[in-house]
């Protein structure tokens, strides 16, 4: 049995709620889990010092299990460069400094492999569409990450559950009917035909749980709410923790609960 943390959007600054930051911790401290994973927005502009706290919370989780992380687009300063114009060193170095070099890191805990794939450009010339709210904000994957990916869930062990961490949400959000992700359909496609069983997302700020039917590997994706006061439609903030045996997947979502703590909501099991 393999347990996962999943976290999303903590939007260090100004949006960030320190009893909800101190809850978690308390919840890693606690729990004997075996990988935190936290799926981007650790900052709400980019700034050093919102990267320097979530670095403080990451140090503090890795005293306890292994962590992966992946940048959402609240951590890409892309005003240095917008469509490739400017120093483009400055996009993520702040999250580099304070987070990790490694933008698309690997892990492998005992029964589950992981890989992280940046979905968060900033502004490019793939990622402008014809709705101005989309400038900076949409996620987007390049067919070279994709074959990266692949060739890395080829290294995985036999029998251990494919993850990818992403920060862009690729399934529409319920309240927002948006979906973070472009070509969803296509990479959730792509995603399957590798043998993902599990996608961890964030940035639609509401809590959630899919399952995508497929012919070869159906793939269950866990969208974690924000731990922010930018939770949409009045949502309480949430986290998810993941339970992965031989022969199931269990989701459930802590809701927290207005007092201090985070408490078991609701729970979907699905068959692997």
């Amino acid at each position: 049995m393999t347990t996962i943390l999943h976290v999303s959007d903590l939007h260090f600054g100004r949006p960030a709620v320190l009893e909800q930051i101190d809850a978690i911790e308390r919840a890693i401290a606690k729990r004997s889990f075996d990988a935190v994973a936290a799926s981007g927005d650790f900052s709400q502009r980019a700034r050093a010092g919102e990267f320097q706290r979530a670095a403080v919370f990451l140090r503090d989780a890795r005293k306890f299990c292994p962590v992966i992380t992946v940048p959402g687009n609240h951590d890409v300063a892309w005003w240095f460069a917008p469509v490739g114009i400017g120093d483009e060193a400055k996009v993520y170095e702040n999250y580099r400094n304070y987070i990790s070099e490694d933008l698309e890191p690997t892990l492998r805990v005992p029964g589950a492999y992981f890989v992280g794939l940046n979905t968060a450009h900033g502004v490019t010339a793939r990622t402008l569409t014809l709705n101005p709210r989309d400038i900076s904000i949409i996620g987007d994957l390049t067919p070279g990450q994709i074959d990266g990916a692949r060739e890395r869930f080829e290294r995985a062990p036999q029998g251990d559950a494919k993850i990818v961490v992403m920060h862009h949400n690729p399934v529409a959000g319920e309240l927002s009917q948006r979906y973070g992700l472009k070509h969803t359909s296509r990479i959730l496609n792509t995603f399957a035909d590798m043998g993902v069983e599990l996608v961890l997302c964030g940035h639609d700020h509401q809590e959630a749980v899919n399952f995508i039917e497929h012919p070869r590997k159906s793939v269950v994706v866990s969208t974690a709410g924000t731990v922010s006061n930018r939770s949409r439609g009045g949502r309480p903030s949430s986290y998810n923790v993941i339970t992965i045996e031989p022969q199931s997947i269990t989701v459930v979502t802590f809701i927290w609960d207005g007092e201090g703590e985070f408490i078991p909501g609701p729970q979907r099991c699905y068959a692997r």
